[in-house]
């Protein structure tokens, strides 16, 4: 069965939980959503805080990607840019599919309803990520029609003696 997706649900504790309890498990998992695990819900929601907050202020939408029991499954953060010279395009923050979830052609899902999303968006020609070298997920996003238009080595430090390249990667929407 598919994800169902839904564009700026309406937050609650519920969905708060969701979210954080999805964070948790895919950094735990080893996924690279930026935490090095192992984590736990408090480390998680000062992050998610700031994610939110964005959410109020404008500044982001929310894609949320419910099972077939109406748990959170995955979600992406569509933020906006703030300077005057950029607002064509957005970035998309915290991509991420539940575990549990992997392998079933739900993140592809997720990409695509983040697409759809984004050309919903009035003036959004484009959309950028950046992703943590060393996993192969760039892979993935260029699978999924993104390219990658910049590397910044040794970037990211996940430990001591362990840097990973920042992958930059865009999505034209024309």
């Amino acid at each position: 069965m598919a994800l169902t997706f839904e564009l700026d649900p309406q937050v609650d504790g519920i969905l708060r939980d969701g979210i954080t309890e999805l964070w948790t498990d895919v950094s735990n998992a080893g996924g690279a959503v930026g935490f090095v695990p192992p984590v736990t819900a408090d480390d998680i929601r000062p992050e998610l805080a700031k994610h939110l907050d964005a959410l109020v202020g404008g500044r982001s939408r929310l894609l949320v990607g419910r099972d077939e029991d109406g748990a959170v499954a995955a979600t992406a953060f569509l933020t906006l840019n703030t300077h005057r010279l950029m607002e064509h395009w957005l970035w998309l923050y915290t991509v991420m599919v539940h575990p549990r979830h992997q392998g079933k052609g739900y993140g592809r899902d997720l990409m695509d309803a983040a697409a759809e999303a984004a050309r919903g968006i009035p003036g959004i020609e484009a959309v950028r990520l950046t992703c943590r070298g060393g996993a192969g997920i760039e892979r993935f996003y260029a699978s999924c029609g993104y390219k990658e238009v910049g590397r910044v080595p040794d970037a990211i430090r996940v430990a001591a003696g362990d840097d990973r390249d920042e992958i930059i990667m865009l999505l034209p929407l024309g």
